[in-house]
């Protein structure tokens, strides 16, 4: 788990400001901060790098105030804009603070101080990414490890003498005398000039015009962006984008979204789809209602199917297409020649391989959709087949020792500690009939292979937390890492025990097994006082005004299984939870899977002789197995 408080450090320009219309009244300094670039952090309290998602990030109120080292007690100024442009969190705003402090800040600011930003932001949604996996955030890709801040809440800005990244550095520019608002370039880091001292306008009404312009600009640029979506009506992607990028004008959008819908003279009968395979596919998928098809689709492929099929393309309208593709020289309707369309349309591997596409699409949609925690507690591996495979448990015998004067180096021993794993085959065979086309149901080709995908899913559901539940025997008291009883229930001393029962744990030679927990696994019933526990800095008991820090706060990933307290699996409870090391160091679970394939996959068979249709089947080869008792603890949460 994580802390909900990130500081993003970054540099700090400060300039002067126009003074107000009043010659007595004192001159103010402009600042402009760069607080955050788009990209992944370390900062202290996470345990891999994070990312602020941008897009995501909101304020509770315009002007936000400037603050010394975060300190509420320490006023520097306020902000006059706060804009995301281009993947960047850009900040300006007035040096307006009365006292010591701000003077302190501008002064030292003069003799060339280095001030950088610190800028607060409050979580509330944050995405953990695997290693192995992807992310996208502020137009960029992460590799996990790592933390995605999908949802944020922008508080203080504060100026800091030393960050957590030594690479930043404040640029400090004057305003050019005769009253210039650009930076000055050449202007070393201690130079700060004074501001001229009787503009037209003061400070108050200063903020306020610029704040009336800022919302006029972007008040301008979010009708230009409604103008050119509402043109080019979410059937023209690329368009779109492009418009918005280089920032055309709505009828320049029109008039290219005409252009891409003017028709096209007929052509020629040539033995191929009229449209690529990969557009006759997303058109079905798209008929069919597939969820996040752009996804699996490119926007151009997505623009040309609804093009070609603004109505949506059928299951019969699909054989035709085949048909014609392999010569058929018949009729062109299904309903005149039936037994001719489907002899043509299947007499190349064409429609087979768009039905076995599609049908693959609609079942990994259903199967991601299904809970699939059990990903972020198992360890993986591939297997090239079907055996049963062992695995030594690597936890001793592997420190470096001394080299004598022979020079000779010893092996490593592997413990006689292991596990055994076999990947098992899972499979579901469903067939697209005669009937199924002569009555255009393209439900048939759909809705199927998602109940197998979802079936798939609930399937491995099934057998991963069976076999993760059956561990009277791998959470013991003799093994230390189990304990029950009224005191194990979720709180602040339970977690304090099982955090010290997990790091005593020890390898096979007695020495410290030197991991640290990073995974607290509960059930629904326990997501609340798990969330508490783990996000919030202070315990808090008002009838004994008793106010003590959180010593777990931000510790732990919180990981929930609707399947750890599911009456149907021996072994579930609705009040015991675990502490987990990260699988990818120690592991208390693996699966393996066949060539290392993680999903089901569905491909066409050859229909049997008194079938009159496609055949079609999915299947799942994986197999679960216990690993490290070592790397979990387990309470129980009662007596």
């Amino acid at each position: 788990m994580q802390p909900d408080r990130v500081e993003l450090l970054a540099p700090v320009d400060l300039q002067a400001a126009d003074a107000s219309g009043d010659a007595e009244a004192p001159t103010l300094r402009r600042f402009a901060m760069t607080a955050y670039t788009g990209g992944a952090m370390r900062i202290r309290g996470w345990r891999h790098p994070i990312v602020i998602d941008l897009a995501g990030l909101a304020s509770t109120r315009r002007a936000r105030p400037i603050l010394r080292d975060h300190d509420p007690g320490r006023i520097v100024g306020h902000t006059t804009s706060v804009a995301v442009r281009d993947g960047t969190l850009l900040v300006d705003g007035l040096v307006s603070g009365a006292g010591s402090v701000a003077s302190e800040i501008v002064e030292s600011s003069i003799n060339g101080f280095p001030w950088q930003a610190s800028v607060g932001a409050m979580t509330s949604e944050v995405e953990f990414v695997p290693e192995g996996r992807d992310a996208q955030a502020n137009g960029r890709t992460f590799a996990g490890p790592v933390y995605v801040a999908r949802r944020s809440t922008l508080g203080e800005i504060s100026f800091v003498a030393m960050g957590a990244d030594d690479s930043t550095e404040a640029r400090i520019a004057a305003k050019a005398a005769q009253g210039s608002d650009e930076m000055d370039e050449t202007t070393t880091p201690a130079a700060v000039e004074a501001a001229p001292t009787a503009p037209a306008e003061s400070p108050v009404q200063d903020v306020t015009r610029e704040i009336a312009e800022s919302r006029l600009q972007f008040a301008r640029e979010a009708e230009r962006v409604g103008a050119i979506k509402r043109a080019c009506a979410g059937r023209h992607h690329d368009i779109e984008a492009e418009a918005i990028r280089d920032g055309w004008d709505p009828s320049k959008a029109e008039l290219a979204v005409l252009r891409a819908e003017r028709p096209e003279p007929p052509a020629g009968i040539v033995k191929e789809f009229s449209s690529t395979p990969q557009v006759v596919e997303a058109a079905v998928c798209q008929t069919a209602g597939l969820p996040e098809a752009e996804k699996a689709f490119d926007p151009r492929t997505l623009d040309e199917a609804s093009r070609r099929w603004p109505r949506g393309l059928g299951l019969q309208e699909l054989v035709v297409e085949a048909a014609r593709a392999n010569g058929h020289a018949g009729s062109w309707s299904f309903k005149a020649d039936p037994a001719g369309m489907l002899r043509a349309a299947f007499s190349t591997m064409s429609l087979p391989g768009i039905f076995s596409n599609v049908a693959n699409k609609f079942l990994l949609s259903a199967f991601n959709a299904v809970e699939s925690n059990w990903r972020s507690i198992a360890s993986t591996r591939s297997v090239s087949d079907f055996k049963t495979v062992t695995s030594y448990r690597l936890t001793g015998g592997f420190e470096f020792a001394e080299i004598g004067p022979g020079g000779e180096i010893k092996h490593g021993e592997v413990g006689e500690e292991s596990f055994q794993n076999q990947a098992r085959t899972y499979a579901r065979m469903f067939s697209l009939t005669r009937q199924d086309l002569i009555n255009d149901d393209l439900g048939a080709l759909t809705a199927v292979p998602a109940r197998i995908g979802r079936g798939a899913a609930l399937t491995m559901n099934r057998i991963f937390w069976t076999a993760f539940l059956d561990n009277a025997q791998f959470f013991t008291t003799a093994r230390k890492n189990y304990k029950e009883g009224a005191a194990t229930a979720l709180g602040i001393d339970a977690m304090t025990e099982a955090e010290l029962m997990f790091l005593t744990q020890t390898d096979p030679d007695g020495y410290p097994l030197a991991l640290t927990p990073a995974i607290l696994l509960v059930p629904p019933a326990l997501v609340v006082p798990a969330s508490l526990l783990m996000n919030s800095l202070e315990v808090r008991n008002p009838s004994a005004k008793d106010y003590t820090s959180n010593p777990h706060a931000g510790k732990f990933r919180i990981v929930r299984s609707s399947y750890l307290s599911n009456a149907a699996i021996p072994g579930a409870s609705g009040k015991a939870w675990y502490l987990l090391a990260e699988p990818s160091e120690l592991s208390t679970i693996e699966v393996a899977f066949l060539n290392g394939q993680q999903n089901p996959v569905i491909e066409q068979a050859e229909a049997d002789f008194h079938v009159l249709g496609v055949q079609m089947r999915g299947y799942f080869d994986f197999g679960v197995a216990r690993q490290e008792w070592r790397a979990g603890v387990k309470f129980k949460g009662e007596a």
